[in-house]
């Protein structure tokens, strides 16, 4: 019998060494065709190929973790993913995603044909990487995944004390990020309390996403993908609002201001989005696209969180996983 599944894609950082392969070994040479398209789209535009880069025997930080090549690597490898999802099996309701994922989730549900996605993707990623400030995570639950007041509290101080220069970024399941200035997030990294000797961690090579030190970038990509670059999506969309986009009623220089200003620019909620997921479509499972698996926990999370089928912390979650009605597939994986 069919299931129904929202499809979710991963935001930045998803590729790194462990995921070298991604595209060419685990979906050439089924989809060598789409990925040789998304290659001659890199090459006329002066960028090695999504192929090329995934065949690196040896992978190389400056040059896979280049932002116009790791955000290309990631769409490249979530989208084969989402094409490689057999239709008999699963019946598609809805597309969400986490921050760079937004543009991955506009290409699944037709938005955008994934050459024009990966032009998109290839120039924002060069857009906000050349952006002030930089970006940390930090723990906001505990280890059974239930909230810390403690946690809670010590960010909310710090958004107020850093006002204007540090930023809510992403929520992020049982994570907040923040953005800022180098010099508010270096004072961020320093107040918080340390846990598990990892975080705070300050994200090498991220700007300030999703704050108002993002708004020139955001101007210049209004002003360069205006809305004759969309057109009406085939599958409803969750933003990182929690909005739902219904084709075909979509207004498409909406989807535009939002995907260039807003998306760009404010705080993006993941744990709304896959709340509205939930409660809106009422999926049977959550499908994680690649590459590897770095929206597992923070979906998990969020599941949690919006206390999905009972399910009201940690344990109970990896219990429910290890069943046949585990509610998330990372594709990924």
């Amino acid at each position: 019998m069919k299931q129904t599944a929202v499809i979710v894609c991963p935001g930045r950082g998803g590729y790194n060494k462990p995921e070298l392969g991604s595209i060419t070994e685990r979906h050439l040479p089924k989809q060598s065709e789409l990925i040789s398209r998304l290659d001659k789209v890199r090459e006329n535009e002066g960028f090695i190929g999504v192929s090329e880069l995934d065949q690196k025997d040896k992978f190389d930080h400056r040059l896979h973790l280049k932002p116009e090549n790791s955000a290309a690597l990631i769409f490249a490898a979530g989208y084969a993913d989402f094409k490689a999802v057999d239709p008999e099996q699963y019946d598609i309701v809805a597309v969400t995603g986490n921050s760079m994922g937004w543009y991955t989730a506009l290409a699944c549900a037709g938005a955008w044909q994934p050459e024009k996605a990966m032009s998109i993707v290839t120039d924002m990623a060069k857009r906000t990487a050349t952006a002030e400030g930089a970006q940390l995570i930090y723990p906001i639950m505990n280890e059974q995944w239930q909230p810390d007041k403690t946690r809670e509290k010590a960010v909310s101080q710090l958004l107020e004390q850093h006002a204007g220069e540090l930023f809510l970024s992403i929520r992020y399941g049982g994570y907040v990020l923040l953005a800022g200035t180098q010099n508010a997030i270096n004072a961020a990294s320093k107040t918080l309390e340390p846990v598990d000797n990892r975080f705070p961690m300050i994200l090498p090579g991220h700007a300030a996403f999703h704050s108002p030190l993002m708004k020139e970038a955001s101007d210049q990509a209004l002003s360069v993908w205006d809305s004759s670059h969309f057109r009406q999506p085939e599958l409803p969309l969750i933003d990182g609002r929690g909005v739902i986009w219904e084709p075909p009623g979509c207004h498409l220089d909406a989807l535009q201001r939002y995907t260039f200003g807003h998306q760009v620019t404010e705080y993006y909620d993941y744990t709304k989005a896959i709340t509205v997921a939930l409660r809106e479509f009422a999926p049977d499972k959550l499908l994680l696209l690649g590459p590897g698996n770095s929206l597992g926990g923070a979906t998990g999370q969020s599941l949690v969180a919006a206390n999905w089928r009972n399910l009201s912390g940690k344990d109970d979650f990896t219990q429910r996983q290890e069943s046949e009605k585990a509610p998330v597939i990372s594709l990924g994986l």
